[in-house]
């Protein structure tokens, strides 16, 4: 599946909640099923700067794509990064570096949420597309 699939099938899960509220819960729900880091990941290396809360994300580069893992204090910023690794995990450096990530303003989630973990948002597709392209350098 693409990236611009994945977003899509995204946006398509995010359009059966009317309101926010339920947005949220959903969210929390996908922070439950984040595929997690391994405890000796959580270092101060990978963990995200800029977030509210503490984010930690590995990334292993195996047979020409990315891997990502993560975990987070928070349940709701689990379940952002949750959505983050669904649209990057398993894809070349390169797909990730041309990817725009439509789906985030398609379903309201910046507007949507507090300026602290909007700019967490940012640092964490910056900290994602950063692995990106330090992998597409060591072809």
């Amino acid at each position: 599946m693409t990236i611009q699939e994945t977003e899509q099938q995204i946006i398509d899960e995010f359009a059966v909640f009317d309101e926010w509220l339920d947005k949220y819960a959903y969210l929390i729900d996908l922070g439950r099923e984040c595929p997690a880091i391994e405890e000796k990941d959580k270092t101060e290396q990978n963990l995200i700067k800029g977030c509210q809360s503490r984010v930690w994300l590995s990334c292993s580069f195996e047979d020409g794509v990315l891997r990502f893992r993560a975990d987070s204090d928070a349940v709701i910023t689990r379940g952002i990064i949750t959505l983050l690794i669904r649209a990057f995990d398993g894809h070349t450096p390169q797909e990730i570096l041309d990817a725009d990530l439509a789906f985030i303003d398609a379903i309201g989630l910046k507007e949507h949420l507090s300026p602290t973990r909007s700019n967490g948002l940012t640092s964490m597709v910056k900290q994602m597309k950063m692995y990106a392209l330090a992998f597409s350098m060591k072809k």
